[in-house]
């Protein structure tokens, strides 16, 4: 699975950090490197994506977020999933899988020519 990052596609950096969040609160940067992990290197989210994404799903009422202290012992915004978002999580999971296996009957179908 390595290789050149991959972009995210429109849509997706949502659920990507509202799963994120579903593991506990964390900063912008934890958020980002968990990722990246996660991902093998293949999903990198810049700042100029990821705080305005932050700021969006707090406005929808999905994340809260309140100043806290980093592992590291520096003062940062730690971000919460709400129950609202929890909600939301779960059926934005229940249609991604929709549209994967949707995906893959289209791609590997062999239909007439």
């Amino acid at each position: 699975m390595r290789g050149s990052p991959l972009e995210i596609l429109k849509g997706t950096l949502d659920i990507l950090v509202l799963k994120t969040l579903s593991r506990g609160a964390n900063h912008g940067y934890g958020i980002a490197r968990w990722l990246r992990e996660t991902s093998w290197e293949a999903f990198q989210v810049e700042e100029g994506a990821l705080y305005p994404a932050l700021r969006r799903l707090e406005k929808r009422g999905w994340v809260t977020s309140g100043w806290d202290v980093t592992e590291t012992g520096r003062e940062a915004k730690f971000y919460h999933l709400t129950p609202e978002g929890r909600r939301e999580l779960e059926t934005a999971l229940a249609n991604w899988n929709r549209y994967v296996i949707a995906m893959g009957f289209v791609l590997d179908s062999e239909g007439p020519a």
